[in-house]
């Protein structure tokens, strides 16, 4: 075998992703785990049976410890939709004062795609900021998003400024296009970001008193009001929930996170795309919520759900994901996949390198003219 195939075997080898490594390409932002296709749960013995799911991606965690419980795809990149309205409340809730008020004009609501859920912004008409996000929480409305991105300086701002907040929180699996969650090429995340958005989103007062909301008064004009409720449906139904946030559009299906708190234990969980029904994904949380609460301290965590880059040791964030660089670009959305190549295959990759070199030392190249022994030369496709 030539100098050539030898260091080619090696960087091939190198590059093969291992049986317990993560997919090629999956983020691995809370555990190794955390990166693999399928479910991972690691039960003990007594702990209740996971239920039946048909979601594409879910997980299941607390709140306050932060260990994922058990997950299904959890860094898959799925388009969010609504969800997503999640990230846009950590980045711009903290900005504005509840009692604030906004009188709205036409550019307010310009660029808003065709569809939108809406919750009757009219334009003209003057709004606390209060109002905007029970807006936004409760109707999921769009038009709601696209005053509050007008009070932030803009659109194009706020998305830089949400695509900035994602990587401070290590969502690495989400990238940004439109800050309501609407449709949109390149607009992706995953049940593990969805999860950190909740998270920490769930620590600011306000974030938790709107998504909590089930009925408020809204702003009709002329001193009237009409009444909005939250399409939550596990809102009121589902014992001890908390929120958060809900969606649907027709790329992305149905997403829905949910917060739960029994007996002094906060649950967080993530479904994504349920193959059927719009129902399904409320189904789901709610079984996988109950296997949570039934499961404690039967199962030990597959994974964790990392805090922000800022509360972080110097340590952890720096192997937080290998190779990310704390991008949030993805595949569809920046032309190119993120690096999976991290530490311990780059390590790998140097120890079968310079085994290869120490190989060929000791076996030198044959003299011109003798045929290799294995006739090489071939290369595999």
């Amino acid at each position: 075998m030539s100098r050539r195939s030898v260091l080619g075997v090696a960087l091939a080898a190198a590059l093969l992703p291992v049986g317990s490594a993560a997919a090629a390409g999956r983020s691995t932002v809370g555990g190794e785990l955390l990166g693999r296709s399928g479910t991972q749960v690691r039960r003990k013995s007594g702990a209740p049976a996971l239920p039946v799911t048909n979601s594409a991606a879910w997980v299941v965690a607390d709140a306050d410890s932060g260990e994922v419980l058990a997950a299904h795809n959890a860094h898959e990149q799925l388009p969010p939709a609504s969800t997503l309205k999640m990230l846009f409340a950590d980045t711009v809730l903290p900005k504005f004062r509840k009692t604030r008020k906004h009188t709205v004009v036409d550019a307010d609501l310009a660029g808003m795609g065709a569809g939108s859920s809406l919750v009757g912004i009219e334009r003209g008409m003057t709004y606390t900021v209060e109002q905007l996000w029970l807006g936004v929480f409760l109707r999921s409305g769009n038009d709601a998003v696209h005053v509050l991105c007008a009070m932030n300086g803009g659109v194009d701002r706020t998305v830089r400024e949400m695509r900035t907040r994602a990587t401070e929180l290590q969502a690495n699996d989400t990238h940004v296009v439109s800050p309501d969650g609407y449709d949109t090429a390149g607009q992706v995340s995953s049940a593990y970001d969805l999860t950190l958005f909740a998270r920490a989103g769930l620590k600011n007062d306000d974030f938790r008193q709107y998504c909590s909301t089930e009925v408020a008064d809204f702003p009709a004009g002329g001193g009237k009001t009409f009444q909005i409720q939250n399409t939550d449906r596990l809102l009121g139904n589902y014992r001890g929930l908390i929120g958060v946030k809900n969606g649907y559009t027709t790329n992305a299906g149905n997403t829905f996170t949910g917060a739960a708190e029994r007996g002094g234990r906060t649950l967080l969980v993530t479904v994504m795309h349920p193959t059927s029904g719009y129902d399904e994904v409320y189904r789901e949380a709610a079984a996988l919520l109950d296997w949570g609460f039934g499961a404690a301290g039967n199962v030990e965590a597959v994974g964790e759900l990392v805090p922000p880059l800022s509360e972080a040791s110097p340590s952890a964030s720096a192997s937080a994901d290998p190779g990310s660089g704390g991008a949030t670009k993805t595949a569809s959305a920046a032309g190119a996949g993120r690096s999976w190549l991290g530490a311990g295959s780059t390590a790998a990759l140097v120890t079968l390198v310079a085994g290869a070199t120490l190989a060929l030392r000791r076996h030198p190249k044959p003299a011109r003219g003798r045929r290799a022994a294995d006739g090489g030369g071939r290369r595999r496709k």
